[in-house]
């Protein structure tokens, strides 16, 4: 519990991929994603690189990129089939795709490598 401006909030610690369910009159589920960070090279000078992976079992119906072009934050990857809907893939970064790990027609379980981005 933690107190500010006269009221009392209930907190509790979440990772990142947890779907955590909102209380009170709202109903559903928020998901905790990456925390943002700034682009750039780390301490030791070599740019991060950021993994985008599956989060749900899914055919892959396109890739819209391949190695070694730039994207924004923002810019679809993948498209991808679960369930009768669409779901596009983003860059959560801008920077280059260093690698693309699905094609075209593949089956992607929760966790797999979608691609990487510099």
């Amino acid at each position: 519990m933690a107190a500010a401006f006269g009221l009392v909030f209930r907190t509790s610690v979440c990772h990142v991929g947890d779907l955590v369910p909102l209380g009170g009159s709202a109903r559903g589920f928020l998901f905790i994603g990456p925390a943002a960070r700034a682009d750039g090279p780390d301490e030791e000078g070599s740019a991060m690189a950021e993994e985008i992976r599956a989060e749900m079992v899914a055919n892959v119906m396109s890739v819209s990129v391949t190695a070694g072009d730039r994207v924004g934050d923002g810019d679809a990857l993948v498209l991808l089939e679960s369930m009768k809907m669409e779901i596009p893939v983003l860059s959560e970064v801008s920077g280059t795709v260093a690698q693309v790990g699905v094609q075209a027609g593949d089956v992607v379980q929760e966790g797999d490598l979608i691609a990487t981005v510099e």
